[in-house]
């Protein structure tokens, strides 16, 4: 098709559809209402600190094909993420004082449950057959349908307090007893259930901007595409064939026959803009903290906690950052005591001084859609009731709660429902969706 394709938004998600839609041999043009790209993950200079931080502290894992297919199709930098060398998964119990790391075998068949050394201390080998609840409850069900973890298997014991609630609310940022099993199920089958191969933790130490948004600007600049910056959508217009015009607040943009939108925007945003539009409505926080700190030698890239307000530190170059997710009772802490009370945790995990280095409080009130069964059945898929108007995001219904991985896989989603709508050609060389 000769048509141009608008992408509306030029977070993960917008520039996964970008790319997907360049491979396909579309011309796009990119519309981002901020100065620059990768929306809730990017990379920015923060003078309190005096470093450049993430707005988010993001773990990715070996088995987000999504994610690791996009960074291959941008050309990022090949140490663009890093980890360690097998899946390993270092503990630490601010109670007790004791250390641990997880450490699950490369195949899918997980005997390295039989071995104590490579579990949690305290547990046994049956204790893991538990997320298997998981995995029923969720199977042939529809989204938001199956129920709720808490309903699938026991949310109590030293199991789960150890590593399932650890691993299931850094994943689905709610409380793991009422979020929805289908979600987790999802989690479970592509990364640990996938076993260790698929499980290999992954750092973006340079920061997300250098790792995803910078090289995914450049290759859409080299192919061609138009990047608008400061542009911000207004409202759209809507005609019999779908949207005629993209009203923006220096211009409006007629569509033709063969023009067509992908609207990457928050889900409060997009359903403000298409009416009827199904989409979350209750969303949860995530609050990070950053210390301008050198990591002592030795530390692990990423520590899991528990039995304390951290949940999980990251030990960056420059920096300890602590990313603490359903972070809802924390919104109202005030910053100053919440910085002491995260570094008094982070000083005794790292036989630190317990003087307060310079630090910073991110606080995301909106961070993800509640991952609730509810909510769960709220989000929508990639095509909406406007021919020539799809919607990404990691809110739409990927199969995965709100993670770079279902941003990424969302975007080649809206390609694809692009394609089928409008009759796109080149369909076959759009990257496939996972």
């Amino acid at each position: 098709m000769a048509g141009t394709v608008h992408v509306v938004g030029a977070g993960l998600a917008g520039l996964s559809a970008a790319v997907s839609l360049v491979e396909a041999g579309r011309r796009v043009i990119v519309h981002e209402a901020a100065k620059q790209a990768g929306g809730r993950c990017r990379s920015y200079y923060d003078p309190t600190l005096g470093l450049t931080i993430d707005n988010g502290n993001h773990l990715l894992l070996s088995g987000n094909t999504s994610a690791l297919g996009f960074m291959k199709t941008i050309g990022a930098p090949a140490d663009a993420l890093t980890g360690p060398a097998e899946a390993e998964f270092p503990f630490a119990d601010l109670k007790t004082g004791e250390r641990w790391t997880l450490r699950p075998n490369a195949g899918r068949v997980p005997w390295w449950v039989l071995a104590a050394s490579r579990r949690v201390p305290g547990t046994k080998a049956s204790d893991y057959l538990a997320p298997l609840g998981i995995l029923k409850a969720a199977a042939g069900k529809a989204p938001g349908q199956g129920g709720t973890i808490g309903e699938a298997m026991a949310c109590e014991g030293l199991l789960y307090d150890r590593l399932w609630h650890p691993v299931l609310i850094a994943a689905l940022n709610t409380e793991p007893k009422e979020s929805d099993v289908g979600l987790a199920a999802t989690i479970l089958r592509e990364t640990l259930g996938a076993g260790g191969a698929a499980s290999r933790p992954l750092v973006a130490v340079a920061g997300l901007s250098a790792a995803f948004v910078d090289p995914a600007v450049a290759y859409l600049i080299r192919r061609g595409t138009e990047m608008r910056f400061g542009h911000r959508l207004r409202s759209l217009t809507f005609g019999e064939g779908g949207v005629t015009e993209l009203v923006f607040g220096d211009e409006t943009i007629t569509l033709g026959a063969d023009d067509a939108v992908v609207l990457a925007l928050p889900p409060w945003v997009a359903a403000e803009v298409i009416p009827g539009l199904a989409a979350p409505q209750a969303y949860r926080s995530i609050v990070n903290a950053h210390f301008a700190v050198v990591p002592p030698p030795g530390s692990p890239l990423l520590l899991g906690v528990v039995n304390g307000t951290t949940e999980w530190l990251f030990a960056y170059p420059d920096r300890l950052s602590v990313t603490i997710s359903g972070a809802d009772r924390l919104l109202d802490v005030p910053r100053e005591d919440l910085g002491k009370q995260i570094w008094a945790e982070v000083s005794t995990l790292c036989g630190l001084a317990p003087e307060l280095p310079r630090w910073q409080i991110v606080k995301e009130k909106r961070a993800t859609f509640a991952a609730t069964p509810a909510e769960a059945a709220r989000r929508s898929g990639a095509e909406t009731a406007h021919r020539n108007c799809v919607v990404a995001g990691d809110w739409t219904a990927t199969g995965l709660p709100s993670t770079i991985e279902g941003a990424i896989r969302s975007g080649t989603t809206a390609a694809h429902a692009l394609a089928r709508s409008t009759g796109g050609c080149a369909q076959a060389r759009v990257r496939g969706a996972a």
